[in-house]
């Protein structure tokens, strides 16, 4: 994190007056000598939408970025855009398999699995270098679908973004992933837009890609939304 990267604001969207210049000075001093160890952490950036477990006809785009506690836990912090003055929409905690299984029945019903999300393109792994070719980077995306398939994730948003709220108002909401095409209405529609925003992004050309991935066997008290 730099100087500049504390200044950016995204005040359409939030409530609030912009910063003072006091505000900023104080922001430039913070950032030039405080370590953000924790950010440091995060290793990749992912998008994908989250859909509410409280009303699955609500859903929401959600870009990931996360990074390893160790090699069984992620854990990501969701943002509303990958911009500058983005807001932080939750979090998700990713873990493998070993690990869900140790949880207790009610607990694995707040879990979701990303089996779906992969193998039909919808997540993706967004390249912001034009200048890394696109097969090295289609290869190295695959590569981290193949870890991603098999994890569970757990998801709270504490910002209802769709709703228009311009503060985090209410109480955390539980979402949840798709797990088929039908339960998502105009799905090319929403994923065409998406990858318009992101060049290396086609989910059609992923899907093909990923066509060999093998499909974990998903537990059965995973995807509670949609049981």
């Amino acid at each position: 994190m730099n100087a500049a990267s504390c200044h950016k604001e995204n005040m359409a969207d939030v409530a609030g007056e912009s910063r003072s210049t006091k505000s900023k000075v104080l922001e430039t001093g913070a950032a030039m000598t405080q370590d953000f160890s924790p950010m440091k952490n995060i290793c990749a950036h992912l998008n994908a939408f989250h859909v509410y477990a409280s009303d699955p006809t609500r859903f929401v785009e959600a870009n990931h970025y996360c990074g390893h506690l160790t090699e069984d836990v992620r854990q990501c912090i969701l943002y509303d855009s990958p911009n500058p003055g983005a807001r932080i929409l939750g979090i998700e905690y990713m873990i493998k398999p070993h690990l869900y299984e140790t949880l207790d029945p009610e607990e694995r019903k707040l879990w979701h699995s990303h089996v779906f999300e992969v193998k039909s393109g919808m997540l993706v792994m967004p390249q912001p270098n034009p200048l890394v070719p696109q097969v090295a980077w289609d290869k190295a995306e695959t590569a981290e679908m193949e870890e991603v398939i098999e994890l569970y994730g757990k998801v709270y948003h504490l910002w209802q973004v769709d709703k228009g709220h311009k503060l985090p108002l209410g109480e955390p909401q539980l979402m949840t992933s798709f797990t088929s095409a039908d339960q998502f209405p105009d799905m090319e529609k929403h994923l065409d837009e998406r990858d318009k925003r992101f060049p290396s992004a086609n989910w059609r050309r992923q899907k093909e890609i990923r066509a060999h991935l093998p499909e974990p066997t998903i537990h059965p008290d995973a995807d509670q939304t949609w049981k």
